[in-house]
């Protein structure tokens, strides 16, 4: 299930209800403190309920006469789901590709993406400096080190969870809100990350944190938005992140966790949900 929109607590659905089965939309509607959260079974059919629940909230007959619309082949709706999400898609597509590749080219790709230079002198790692390598036109090293990944569970992990919250910001903000959260997190959470001395790292992890706390805040702030995350989720999310930070998670075979970047993110995603937020209201 995939949350939608959030309907007016005292609203009679039962019209609602009754059109989207006639219409084969699977879908659930859940009690929230709110209002009530109307979910979706299959994201495909995303904007066929939206517009649905347009006609119905403006006393508009939802059903016809006319055959119910045929559902288009899988592969058609995966093609049009992506389209509407460009960007998560990317992010999710590049991610993979560099996992990928990491496997056939291994040090010489990692060491090309990480946030300095990484080289090997007289036996012993030597980095470069961050200045120098702006300096010289490596910008993209600010950002690249989000794409890089040291395990399955470390890629699959981070994606799920960037599909999870990418899809409600590209649909409800537009690609351009998501394609500047990727921008500010992936290079905040890297900088953050870069200001303890750690030059090996890598990971969307903070970029996660950043769009965890931008649909939190748009979720509590501006409820009428559409936004919606699970509070236990992110009850969850906060406490790995403590977690981590303990050091226990090193010693129970977690191995090194980037809680900078966790939390460099976290602070971005803060600080453009509460703009955004305050956005929405004065709407």
């Amino acid at each position: 299930m995939h949350p939608v929109m959030l309907l007016p607590p005292d609203a009679d659905t039962q019209a609602l209800r009754k059109a989207l089965w006639h219409y084969r939309i699977g879908h659930r509607i859940t009690d929230e403190e709110d209002g009530q959260l109307l979910w979706v079974a299959d994201p495909r059919q995303y904007d066929e309920l939206r517009a649905l629940v347009a006609r119905w909230e403006r006393g508009d007959e939802l059903i016809s006469d006319a055959a119910p619309p045929k559902r288009s082949l899988p592969t058609q709706g995966l093609v049009a789901t992506l389209r509407q999400v460009p960007v998560t898609a990317l992010m999710i597509l590049i991610s993979l590709a560099v996992f990928a590749l990491t496997g056939i080219w291994g040090d010489l790709l990692i060491v090309s993406l990480t946030i300095v230079p990484v080289g090997v002198s007289g036996g012993q790692l030597v980095y470069g400096s961050l200045p120098d390598t702006l300096l010289s036109g490596q910008v993209w090293r600010l950002l690249s080190p989000a794409f890089l990944h040291f395990g399955w569970m470390h890629l699959i992990f981070n994606l799920m969870w960037v599909w999870y919250f990418g899809q409600q910001i590209e649909r409800r903000q537009g690609s351009k809100t998501m394609l500047l959260l990727l921008l500010l997190a992936g290079i905040g959470a890297n900088l953050a990350q870069y200001m303890t001395g750690t030059v090996l790292f890598g990971g969307m992890s903070g970029v996660v944190y950043a769009l965890l706390a931008h649909v939190w805040l748009m979720s509590r702030r501006a409820p009428g938005s559409g936004f919606f995350v699970p509070q236990m989720l992110v009850v969850f999310m906060l406490g790995w992140m403590v977690f981590t930070m303990t050091g226990i998670a090193g010693t129970v075979g977690f191995g090194n966790v980037a809680n900078e970047a966790h939390l460099g993110g976290l602070l971005v995603g803060l600080a453009t949900g509460w703009y955004y937020s305050s956005r929405f209201k004065k709407l």
